[in-house]
């Protein structure tokens, strides 16, 4: 899925891509306390506006059952200061990372160009994870996705690193994804752009 130099072919490989929305809890768990806590301040226009606003989205990494690609992310926290979103798919995910071409074809990791899969212990089951996007097996560099919806089909392609850890900030995606069209091209002139972003 998530080709890096082409069209991802696994967006579109379940004949059920779009989903009814799950419900989703953000109560704190004594071991989500002890997650890397992340966040991204994102500029975007919400549908209906042409004056651009900004937008917190914080995110809990499970750092305990995939430290290699939770460590991987942080860092390149920093480093995706001044990138967007490029590809967004309503009742889909929003898709980011590609902070050296901007378009959804760069990226690399702390690990060098690309390191391999960690593990797939976590499930596409709920919205608001945070995923590993991939041009296929230990294929991953920097850019990741940020669900919607429930993706199952993508469980054991993809590593599920994280998730957005408040109502708030899935307000924030929620908003983003409105931006969004079924090819996932950006439907407003503001493309939804990290101005800021680090760890807690």
């Amino acid at each position: 899925m998530f080709r890096l130099k082409s069209t991802p072919l696994s967006l579109f490989a379940s004949p059920c891509a779009f989903h009814p929305v799950a419900q989703r809890s953000f109560a704190t768990t004594a071991a989500m306390a002890q997650n890397t806590k992340a966040f991204f301040e994102v500029q975007y226009a919400p549908v209906g506006s042409s004056a651009p606003k900004v937008g917190r989205i914080n995110f809990n990494l499970f750092e305990q059952d995939v430290p290699k690609t939770a460590k991987n992310f942080p860092p390149q926290g920093q480093g995706y200061k001044n990138s967007g979103f490029h590809r967004v798919i309503p009742q889909f995910m929003l898709q980011g990372g590609d902070f050296t071409r901007h378009n959804g074809t760069g990226g690399k990791s702390i690990y060098g160009d690309k390191f391999p899969d960690e593990n797939f212990k976590y499930k596409h089951d709920r919205p608001g994870l945070l995923s590993m996007a991939n041009a296929g097996p230990n294929t991953n560099g920097s850019q990741f996705f940020i669900t919607t919806v429930v993706t199952s089909w993508l469980d054991g392609k993809h590593v599920v690193f994280g998730e957005v850890a408040d109502a708030e900030s899935m307000k924030v995606v929620k908003e983003i994804e409105a931006l969004g069209s079924s090819s996932g091209s950006i439907r407003s002139a503001t493309k939804p752009t990290i101005i800021n972003c680090g760890e807690q």
